[in-house]
């Protein structure tokens, strides 16, 4: 089942990172966490979104293999489609209902090989990105919801009775690639935590968790390895048709915010609970991720009137708001989607990566650490 769906439904020997030997930063109480500065973030207008997987399929024809794929997608014209949507961040699905990764990862070969690439897909769209002075949130899935993916939840340790293995692993999948990236990753979007703990408002936990508590502090510690400054957040679902606020950490920076529709500006920087405001919703297709053959992606489920709005009423409390759009196998986006988005950014006023607006408080840009000019 896709995981959005399911939300609107109710070779290279690993680094190891020993589960044991992981502190939390600064503290063992969740009221020590300090979090990291989100400026950057709240000086952003808007970002693009993509749901490019394992699953996403070309416009016609049949399917590549996910190797060929990744080795195949256009990267340049992706970058130049963003550049010209007037995009002020990405976020990139790296994994999503299956554990496939579009980059090579030491960890997941060593768990369960076939599952990574040659090709460093996330390594050289940060790269490409970052000369453009965009940063690269990269979104998260552990892929244990459900029956996606049963091959990786046995191998990751979802279903076996140690659940410190589980949750070793999953510490190991992100502290290496934190350590390998280290800046190149301004974010993380972590998803399904609700499938890991069942404390939330939204419960899908489909193994026996009896007894453990999945240990959250130390993932965030791992999530921030080779870049402190790297922002964490963790989904805690929709319910009801409504964006849950629930936090299973206090050990996060900003809201993960995914909502269904435009209903829902930002009515201040941060929530009640101390996060810093923050948008995704889909801009066309309501799935997600296309995954059906031969089929044209969605036109924009909203006006250029009704985008333009919302966008306005967000950034004036300091919110960014995320689109996802629809993309081919190949790397090219629902163009549409792009044309709406680029007469979004003339509409609002081309934002210039150069501006002291877009630095950190500290006078840093976040992607190229370079001083205000």
């Amino acid at each position: 089942m896709k995981r959005r769906m399911f939300i609107k439904t109710v070779g290279a020997s690993a680094v190891a990172y020993p589960f044991a030997s992981l502190h939390m930063d600064a503290a063992s109480g969740p009221g020590d966490y300090v979090r990291a500065n989100t400026d950057w973030l709240a000086n952003c207008r808007y970002g693009l979104a993509v749901h490019w997987t394992a699953k996403t399929v070309p416009r016609e024809g049949l399917p590549l293999p996910f190797q060929g794929a990744v080795d195949a997608f256009n990267l340049k014209k992706f970058i130049d489609d963003v550049v010209y949507a007037g995009a002020d961040y990405v976020l990139f699905t790296a994994t999503h209902a299956l554990q496939m990764l579009p980059a090579p990862h030491p960890v997941i070969d060593k768990l369960l090989p076939g599952r990574t690439c040659k090709r460093d897909l996330i390594g050289e769209l940060a790269d490409g990105l970052a000369a453009k002075g965009i940063p690269l949130i990269v979104y998260y899935n552990h892929s244990c919801n459900g029956k996606d993916d049963p091959e990786w939840r046995k191998a990751v340790g979802y279903d076996g009775a140690d659940k410190n293995v589980l949750a070793r692993n999953l510490i190991d999948i992100v502290g290496w690639m934190g350590d390998n990236y280290k800046d190149k990753i301004k974010a993380w979007w972590f998803d399904s935590p609700y499938s890991l703990d069942a404390r939330g408002p939204f419960k899908s936990v489909t193994t026996d968790m009896t007894g453990f508590q999945f240990p959250w502090e130390q993932f965030t510690v791992a999530a921030k390895r080779g870049f402190p400054d790297r922002l964490v957040t963790y989904n805690s679902g929709i319910v009801g048709g409504k964006a849950q606020n629930f936090m299973f950490t206090t050990h996060q920076d900003y809201w993960a915010g995914e909502e269904l529709n435009l209903r829902a500006p930002a009515q201040a920087r941060y929530l009640d609970n101390g996060l810093q405001w923050f948008g995704w919703t889909c801009l066309d297709d309501r799935n997600w991720v296309h995954t059906k053959p031969n089929r044209q992606i969605p036109k924009p489920l909203y006006s250029d009137e009704a985008v333009i709005s919302h966008v306005r009423s967000c950034n004036s409390h300091q919110g960014p708001m995320t689109f996802n759009v629809g993309i081919y196998q190949d790397g090219t986006m629902a163009s549409a989607s792009v044309e709406l988005l680029h007469r979004l950014g003339e509409v609002l006023g081309r934002k210039d990566s150069s501006d002291a607006a877009f630095f950190r408080s500290d006078g840093s840009h976040p992607v190229t650490g370079k001083e205000t000019p």
